[in-house]
């Protein structure tokens, strides 16, 4: 038996504190004065960790309440500053390792040998020129598995070795390294040796090393500080000082290793600090907030092609294709037939699917998407040099299995509930409180309570029933919202998952505002459990941003409506794991039901008048948004669609 579901829930350790973030001084360019909060909101909005790593502290403290740390793949976060991302990750090669049970489950894989000789490149290189997997599908006399048995043959860049001389800790000042089209350097250095390291400065705002190259549109641009002593962090920037990518630890060991592909043809700033420091202002080498550490680094710096194998399969509209590849390369990435990156994974998230799921998992990199549209998609690999294994599974939705399909019940316990929490990692069973018991936290009489829950379930029928069906993109769509108070209790029942409204932190033991049990692509497990806490969602106003929802009422709120909507979203949030969902970036420009937690002014849609329960207010809905940077993938989610085919069951 699979132990995915064992291995989501088991998993648990520290959130640590918040950065301190200190105040910057001198300037390279004093008319572009960076602000040193920008440091954080930099690094959240590029996916990099600002919290202490690996503390292994066991819990964390909200609001002065105690619980374990809740693993922030399945939650909503209330801080996500203070989530140690690089255990979790570590956790990760653990966790899912059992996911590779799946393979013994799936139907036996016909096996297609890639036809570019190993050490050619440039014959399958393209989306246009990808292998076809001839047989590979759900249709009719098709096959449902398939490995693929490739090689990625990297080319040889010499390297030049560099010597680097301070002040080079900003784009002003960056290295020289005479890279322009293709080529490598090779640089021993050192981070703290500048006039804002530790060695000269107290308090030091930390030292910088950026370097200088040139890159052609289509080249690769790959920083390696493998073999470092110093937990290096590597970011990407244009000559504009727009961060456009970066890396924490995909090097291993705490080292970096980013690839970054050149969209037009000019210079670009590679930087190297120690970790957590960023600058404010990349062109003030006296920006930063403090590095947390400093020592001897090792950078293989170098631009130039690479590799890529794409493989074509041909998928149904709802197809769940899933993922593993093992081997010498460590990345997967699916293309839609428009060429749009649909996801992209260096990781194996597999331990979050449930148990029942036949996802595949087990490698240096799983996936699992869920077909928009009928049509010929693409399947790549470039991140490595040698032979590698790519298994590829793909399933109808649960709901589709068969011809009987059941309705996916959603129901919404406002009344209290007695809850497992070994779901989650955090034993015991615990009693929540009831929705009532949080009114007078948000100033509302006994007699508010049905017009919130009417509320409540408004939004999330809306998002789960009247948006679906009115995208059209499942016409099998089926799902019920039902609820403890005009519904008798029906979890228990095949094809009923629940989300229970109401509890406390210190009631349930887990410190965060929601979690799912699971993140369920095609709706394999359609009876599982959700929380939404109201305990930090009712807590005193705060400052703007704060996820208390009082920090966002006035007089002239519609206080009823405010709080039912943003209620309904964070239940629909959480509903919408359980049904196929990850999270998505809840710092950029798109307003996502499924945006992790940080950002909550956007995914409680206050308008910009910055009060809750005005005119102003906006929609918040599933739909097509990035991937969220923390947790591994790239490119665009669409959560509606996700939602859409995981609306429906077979019969139980």
């Amino acid at each position: 038996m699979l132990a995915g579901r064992l291995g989501a829930a088991a998993v648990f350790l520290a959130l640590a504190a918040l950065s301190v973030v200190s105040p910057a001084t001198g300037s390279d360019r004093a008319e572009r004065p960076g602000k040193p909060d920008d440091t954080v909101r930099t690094a959240l909005e590029a996916g990099l960790q600002t919290a202490p790593k690996r503390a292994q502290r066991g819990y964390d403290v909200v609001n002065g309440v105690k619980g374990a740390a809740p693993n922030p793949y399945l939650a909503l976060v209330p801080d996500p500053t203070a989530v140690d991302w690089s255990y979790w990750r570590h956790r990760l090669a653990l966790g899912s390792a059992a996911r590779a049970e799946a393979e013994q489950r799936s139907a036996r894989p016909f096996v297609h040998n890639e036809r570019e000789p190993a050490g050619v490149r440039g014959r399958n290189d393209r989306q246009r020129k990808a292998e076809l997997l001839r047989g590979f599908g759900t249709g009719d006399r098709q096959h449902g598995a398939v490995r693929v048995l490739g090689a990625v043959s990297q080319p040889v860049i010499q390297l030049r070795s560099l010597t680097t001389a301070e002040n080079n800790g900003s784009i002003p000042l960056a290295t020289e390294t005479g890279i322009a089209g293709t080529g490598g350097v090779a640089v021993s250095s050192t981070i703290g040796d500048g006039p804002h390291g530790s060695a000269a400065r107290d308090p030091d705002p930390g030292d910088f090393d950026f370097f200088r190259v040139e890159a052609p549109a289509g080249k690769t641009i790959t920083v390696d500080t493998r073999g470092s002593a110093v937990d290096t962090v590597v970011v990407v920037y244009n000559a504009e000082g727009t961060l456009l990518a970066a890396d924490d630890d995909s090097g291993g060991s705490l080292t970096s290793l980013l690839r970054y592909t050149a969209t037009r043809t000019t210079e670009y700033f590679v930087m190297v600090a120690g970790y957590s420091n960023l600058p404010a202002d990349p062109f003030d080498s006296a920006s930063g907030d403090g590095a947390d550490e400093e020592g001897g680094y090792e950078l293989a710096l170098t631009v130039g092609d690479v590799d890529r194998d794409y493989y074509a399969v041909r998928l149904r509209a709802g197809d769940v294709l899933g993922g593993t590849i093992t081997g010498a390369s460590e990345d997967v990435v699916v293309h839609r037939y428009d060429r749009v990156q649909v996801v992209g994974s260096e990781v194996d998230l597999s331990f979050i699917y449930p148990g029942a799921s036949p996802l595949p998992g087990g490698g240096n990199a799983a996936f699992a998407y869920v077909a928009e549209e009928t049509g010929l998609y693409a399947v790549s690999t470039e991140n490595g040099d040698g032979s590698y294994r790519l298994g590829l599974n793909v399933y109808r939705p649960a709901g589709a299995a068969g011809a009987d399909a059941a309705t996916q019940t959603i129901f919404l316990d406002f009344d209290g509930a007695r809850i497992d929490s070994d779901i989650w990692g955090a034993p015991g069973r615990h009693t929540l409180s009831p929705l009532r018991a949080f009114l007078a936290d948000w100033d509302l009489r006994a007699g508010a309570k049905n017009p919130l829950i009417d509320q409540v379930v408004a939004t999330v029928t809306e998002n789960l029933r009247r948006d679906l069906r009115r995208r059209g993109l499942n016409d099998d769509f089926s799902i019920e919202i039902r609820n403890s108070r005009d519904d008798p209790d029906r979890f228990g029942r095949p094809n009923v998952s629940r989300v229970v409204i109401g509890g406390t932190i210190e009631e349930f033991g887990i410190a965060t505002i929601g979690i799912a049990q699971s993140i369920d692509p095609g709706n394999y497990e359609p009876a599982e459990s959700a929380v939404v806490l109201l305990d930090t969602l009712s807590a005193p106003a705060a400052e703007f941003g704060d996820p208390s929802l009082n920090s966002y009422l006035r007089p002239r709120s519609a206080k009823v409506k405010f709080i039912g909507t943003a209620v309904g979203i964070l239940a629909s949030h959480e509903a919408g794991h359980l049904i196929g969902s990850f999270h998505v970036d809840q710092f950029n420009r798109g307003r996502n039901i499924m945006d992790q937690g940080g950002n909550f002014p956007v995914l409680f849609g206050v308008g910009a008048d910055s009060i809750g329960g005005t005119a102003d207010d906006r929609d918040v809905d599933f739909g097509e948004d990035r991937y969220n940077p923390f947790e591994g993938f790239t490119g665009i989610e669409d959560t509606l669609n996700n939602s859409a085919w995981g609306s429906f069951t077979t019969a139980g």
